[in-house]
Protein backbone atom coordinates (compact mmCIF):
# COMPACT_ATOMS: atom_id res chain seq x y z
CA UNK A 1 0.00 0.00 0.00
CA UNK A 2 1.46 3.27 -0.98
CA UNK A 3 1.50 5.92 1.72
CA UNK A 4 2.63 10.03 1.73
CA UNK A 5 2.90 11.26 5.24
CA UNK A 6 3.46 14.60 5.88
CA UNK A 7 4.97 15.99 8.89
CA UNK A 8 6.33 19.56 10.40
CA UNK A 9 2.89 21.71 10.07
CA UNK A 10 1.75 24.47 12.66
CA UNK A 11 1.00 27.62 13.81
CA UNK A 12 3.71 29.98 13.29
CA UNK A 13 3.96 33.77 12.77
CA UNK A 14 4.56 35.89 9.98
CA UNK A 15 8.49 35.86 9.36
CA UNK A 16 9.15 32.64 10.66
CA UNK A 17 10.74 29.74 8.77
CA UNK A 18 8.89 25.77 8.99
CA UNK A 19 10.31 22.72 7.34
CA UNK A 20 7.51 20.28 6.41
CA UNK A 21 8.22 16.40 4.97
CA UNK A 22 6.89 13.92 3.36
CA UNK A 23 7.90 10.22 3.51
CA UNK A 24 6.43 7.81 1.49
CA UNK A 25 6.16 3.98 1.92
CA UNK A 26 5.03 1.47 0.07
CA UNK A 27 7.07 1.47 -3.64
CA UNK A 28 9.44 3.72 -4.26
CA UNK A 29 9.34 7.39 -5.81
CA UNK A 30 13.20 7.52 -6.69
CA UNK A 31 13.06 8.17 -9.95
CA UNK A 32 9.43 10.00 -9.87
CA UNK A 33 8.36 13.59 -9.88
CA UNK A 34 7.33 14.68 -6.47
CA UNK A 35 5.48 17.85 -5.22
CA UNK A 36 3.80 20.58 -3.16
CA UNK A 37 0.50 21.72 -3.32
CA UNK A 38 -1.46 23.70 -0.71
CA UNK A 39 -5.28 24.42 -0.26
CA UNK A 40 -6.23 27.51 1.33
CA UNK A 41 -10.31 27.94 3.14
CA UNK A 42 -12.40 28.54 0.63
CA UNK A 43 -9.90 28.12 -2.49
CA UNK A 44 -8.69 25.44 -5.16
CA UNK A 45 -5.48 23.73 -4.24
CA UNK A 46 -2.58 25.38 -5.83
CA UNK A 47 0.77 24.30 -7.17
CA UNK A 48 3.74 25.00 -4.61
CA UNK A 49 6.88 23.22 -5.84
CA UNK A 50 8.42 19.92 -8.07
CA UNK A 51 10.91 18.17 -7.38
CA UNK A 52 12.46 15.52 -10.13
CA UNK A 53 15.15 12.89 -9.38
CA UNK A 54 17.67 13.61 -12.14
CA UNK A 55 19.94 16.55 -10.75
CA UNK A 56 17.27 17.60 -8.16
CA UNK A 57 15.29 19.78 -11.09
CA UNK A 58 13.03 22.05 -9.44
CA UNK A 59 9.79 24.06 -10.11
CA UNK A 60 8.02 26.84 -8.32
CA UNK A 61 4.63 28.79 -8.07
CA UNK A 62 6.41 32.67 -8.35
CA UNK A 63 4.13 33.14 -4.74
CA UNK A 64 6.82 31.40 -3.46
CA UNK A 65 10.19 31.35 -5.50
CA UNK A 66 12.75 32.68 -3.42
CA UNK A 67 11.22 31.99 -0.06
CA UNK A 68 10.38 28.31 -0.38
CA UNK A 69 13.09 25.37 -1.30
CA UNK A 70 12.05 21.84 -2.25
CA UNK A 71 14.35 18.88 -1.77
CA UNK A 72 14.44 15.41 -1.43
CA UNK A 73 16.88 12.44 0.42
CA UNK A 74 15.99 9.08 -2.02
CA UNK A 75 17.56 7.34 0.44
CA UNK A 76 15.12 8.42 3.21
CA UNK A 77 12.34 7.93 0.45
CA UNK A 78 11.60 11.79 2.14
CA UNK A 79 10.87 15.25 0.27
CA UNK A 80 11.15 18.42 2.43
CA UNK A 81 9.78 22.33 2.09
CA UNK A 82 11.94 24.36 4.00
CA UNK A 83 9.23 27.59 4.63
CA UNK A 84 10.82 30.96 5.08
CA UNK A 85 9.86 34.51 5.83
CA UNK A 86 5.93 33.05 5.85
CA UNK A 87 3.62 35.05 5.59
CA UNK A 88 -0.16 34.98 6.43
CA UNK A 89 -1.54 34.22 2.83
CA UNK A 90 0.60 30.74 2.85
CA UNK A 91 -1.72 29.51 5.50
CA UNK A 92 -3.09 26.38 4.44
CA UNK A 93 -3.27 22.88 4.14
CA UNK A 94 -0.12 21.52 2.44
CA UNK A 95 -0.44 18.40 0.69
CA UNK A 96 2.85 16.31 -0.66
CA UNK A 97 2.19 14.39 -4.17
CA UNK A 98 3.94 11.86 -6.26
CA UNK A 99 3.50 10.45 -9.66
CA UNK A 100 3.45 6.96 -11.27
CA UNK A 101 5.42 7.87 -14.12
CA UNK A 102 8.96 7.39 -13.66
CA UNK A 103 12.02 9.19 -15.65
CA UNK A 104 9.40 11.98 -16.62
CA UNK A 105 9.20 15.30 -15.36
CA UNK A 106 5.93 16.61 -14.90
CA UNK A 107 6.03 19.54 -12.52
CA UNK A 108 2.32 20.43 -12.42
CA UNK A 109 1.13 17.05 -12.96
CA UNK A 110 -0.87 14.90 -13.02
CA UNK A 111 0.24 13.23 -9.74
CA UNK A 112 -1.54 10.22 -8.66
CA UNK A 113 -0.86 9.77 -4.77
CA UNK A 114 -1.19 12.21 -2.34
CA UNK A 115 -0.93 12.41 1.09
CA UNK A 116 -3.09 13.57 3.67
CA UNK A 117 -1.93 17.02 4.52
CA UNK A 118 -0.58 18.81 7.09
CA UNK A 119 -1.93 22.16 8.44
CA UNK A 120 0.08 25.48 8.71
CA UNK A 121 -0.82 28.75 9.81
CA UNK A 122 0.79 31.86 9.67
CA UNK A 123 -0.41 34.59 12.04
CA UNK A 124 -0.11 38.20 11.13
Amino acid sequence: QVQLVESGGGLVQAGDSLRLSCTASGRSFSTSTMGWFRQAPGKEREFVAAIWWRDSTTNYADSVKGRFTISRDNAKSTMYLQMNSLQPEDTAVYYCAATRATYTWYPRGPYDYWGQGTQVTVSS
